[in-house]
């Protein structure tokens, strides 16, 4: 048995969040239990319909929300750009989106793209766990919403056993949203650790 002696996670993240608490999980669309419950039944299977409506930006790149300039951009370079996750604030240290400047999917991204996605990865990673209250950044892909090439960045929270794996944005949708000041004290760590190593943090500030 392991001899690590452990205690409770210290942060302003950790003090103000609703540990100890069951999280209010009905404004989750299509939601299921709570994720402490173990067990549960999973809905019918619906009828599979085709074609499907397609996405945003796929009949009129135009209208695509991931190419427009956006206040919620927190840091760009030539490439890539790196912005606040959700509008409506987050109750996880940090959630982001990253997607390239250029209209293009995974499918068809140019090699220039394809070649800088780790290394954007590793960037936003590191400057993640920047935040103290962080212990991991995790990475999620479904471009169901969007057909532009777009990730997630999710940030772990210290100590938060249950977040690891898959389950962590349904943990995102539970929670209550941060207070501001604590947000936007988060969203500066990432953007000034990304900046550090070239691009521009909060450009629309420029």
């Amino acid at each position: 048995m392991s001899d690590l002696e452990q205690h409770p996670a210290d942060t302003p993240w950790h003090r103000w969040a609703p540990i100890g608490q069951t999280l209010d999980a009905t404004g989750v669309p299509d939601s299921g239990p709570a994720p402490s419950i173990a067990a549960f039944a999973l809905r019918p299977l619906a009828e599979m319909l085709v074609p499907e409506k397609p996405r945003g930006g796929e009949a009129d790149p135009a209208e695509c929300h991931h190419c427009k300039p956006s206040r919620y951009t927190i840091w760009q370079d030539d490439l890539w750009r790196v912005s606040a996750g959700f509008d409506g604030g987050t109750g996880l240290p940090f959630v982001g989106a990253i997607s390239p400047r250029q209209h293009v999917r995974l499918e068809d991204a140019p090699l220039d793209v394809l070649t800088t996605l780790g290394p954007v990865l590793q960037r936003v990673s590191e400057a993640t766990k920047a935040i103290p209250s962080v212990a991991r950044c995790h990475f999620s892909r479904w471009n169901d919403g969007s057909a532009h090439l777009h990730l997630w960045a999710y940030a772990r929270p210290l100590g938060m056993m249950q977040g690891r794996g898959a389950i962590l944005p349904y943990w995102e949708q539970c929670f209550p949203a941060m207070p501001d000041e604590l947000l936007q004290e988060h969203l500066r760590i990432v953007a000034d650790a990304l900046a550090a190593g070239g691009g521009e943090a909060f450009p629309a500030a420029g």
